[in-house]
C-alpha cells in the first residue's frame, strides 16, 4: 500500500470520526454509533502506525512495502 493510500484512508476515517463526535455531542449518538467510534479510533491508530512504519523503513533504506498493519493490542498498548 502506498503512503498516499494510507493517508487517504486516514482522512476518510477521520471524517467519519468527526461526524460521530458531532452526533455524540448533540446527544444523538446510538450505542452502535459509539461502538463504531471506538472501532474507528483503533483503525485510525493502526493506519497511523502503518504510515510511521513505512516512513521509518524508507528513512532506514528499507522497503516500505514490508510494513504491516499491527494488531489492536500492539497499537493501543503504546506508552508515550
Amino acid at each position: 500500500m502506498e503512503d498516499q493510500r494510507v493517508i487517504d484512508r486516514i482522512n476518510e476515517l477521520a471524517h467519519e470520526e468527526h461526524e460521530l463526535f458531532q452526533k455524540e455531542s448533540g446527544g444523538q449518538a446510538t450505542d452502535a454509533d459509539r461502538e463504531r467510534l471506538s472501532r474507528l479510533q483503533v483503525t485510525l491508530d493502526q493506519c497511523w502506525d502503518l504510515l510511521h512504519q513505512r516512513r521509518a523503513r524508507r528513512a532506514a533504506g528499507m522497503d516500505p512495502a514490508q510494513a504491516q498493519v499491527r494488531d489492536e493490542k500492539t497499537v493501543e498498548g503504546y506508552v508515550g
